[in-house]
């Protein structure tokens, strides 16, 4: 029985002992080839019953030139680039891990908004260049960070944000009530969360609900001079509407790990922009994150092929009783 790991940064890791010692061939990625490429991750996931997967795309055509495949354990907690009907049909399961890379995820938000509130990449390009330039950035401690979203990320956000010294309000259709009065937060609606935050950070799934939730519109109400940052989805963002917005000085600046395209085209406008700074969809990933995602990959697949029904971590097949290994 074989498992593949295409995830990034799955070639090692305590997965491997705990998959073979349940009798699995676990593979490592083939890092030179390019998973979001139907055909090549098709030729690396033949044979497999499993793989630990990451953010390639999992369409139908895939799927369906991969009739031994039971299990798409997915590293982080987004499954947007899977085909969710079609593996409810095959009865393929598809499994997240949640729960383990909220602190990543924080840290990472809160790196690149101090780092873009401080005039970065700007500072760093200018001085490789020999050029000295001074410019003054607004202080964060005192400013107000709107999130979007206050689920596990969010709050982890939200209780960093607040230890800077910033002011946090929040939108959420379903916020913890008790979260907001212990840390002292307003909850508001978006359209009052967009002219009131000095940052706003995005920490919502992907859904036809989100879809460009960030677009002309809405960057239009938001405070001159504010700052976007997303970890979350890049379909959350109208990429094109936020360059408009930053050519225009309506917004500073952003911070992006995430994309609509990814990876990003390097034709992209967004690397033209001096004010955007960039991360390649790895803010879930540190040390102990890493371990945690892939340690529970590979209980998942292992729990599954004992018959065994983990549903904490499995996203679709909500109406099957009845689902087996073997099918």
């Amino acid at each position: 029985m074989k498992v593949r790991c295409t995830a990034l940064s799955s070639d090692e890791g305590p997965h491997f002992e705990l998959l073979t010692s349940a009798g699995f061939e676990v593979l490592p990625g083939n890092r030179e080839l390019d998973y979001w490429d139907q055909n090549q991750l098709i030729s690396e996931l033949t044979d497999c019953v499993a793989v630990v997967a990451g953010v390639e795309p999992y369409t139908a055509e895939v799927l369906k030139a991969l009739p031994a495949l039971r299990v798409i354990a997915r590293t982080g907690v987004g499954y947007d680039t899977i085909d969710l009907d079609y593996c409810d049909e095959a009865g393929i399961v598809v499994s997240t891990t949640p729960g383990v890379n909220h602190h990543a995820v924080a840290e990472h938000t809160i790196a690149l908004l101090m780092a873009v509130a401080r005039g970065f990449p700007d500072r760093d390009q200018l001085v490789r260049k020999g050029t000295w330039v001074r410019f003054n950035t607004p202080r964060v401690m005192g400013s107000t960070l709107g999130l979007i979203g206050l689920g596990r990320i969010g709050k982890a956000v939200a209780t960093r944000a607040i230890g800077l010294g910033m002011n946090v309000i929040a939108y959420d259709p379903y916020p913890d009530q008790e979260f907001l009065a212990q840390h002292k937060i307003q909850s508001v609606p978006l359209e009052e969360l967009w002219p009131k935050s000095d940052y706003v950070s995005l920490h919502l799934p992907s859904g036809p609900a989100t879809d460009h939730l960030i677009n002309r519109e809405t960057l239009s109400q938001m405070k001159p001079g504010a700052v976007l940052i997303n970890t979350a989805r890049g379909s959350l963002v109208n990429e094109n509407d936020l360059c408009e917005a930053i050519r225009s000085g309506q917004l500073r600046g952003a911070g992006l790990d995430v994309f609509e395209t990814e990876p990003l085209p390097l034709d992209s406008p967004l690397l033209k922009l001096d004010r955007v700074l960039l991360s390649g969809h790895l803010a879930g990933l540190d040390e102990q994150s890493q371990d945690d995602m892939l340690t529970m990959c590979a209980q998942t697949i292992i729990s599954l092929h004992r018959g065994e029904w983990p549903a904490f971590c499995i996203q679709n097949l909500k109406e099957c009783n009845d689902w087996s290994w073997e099918k």
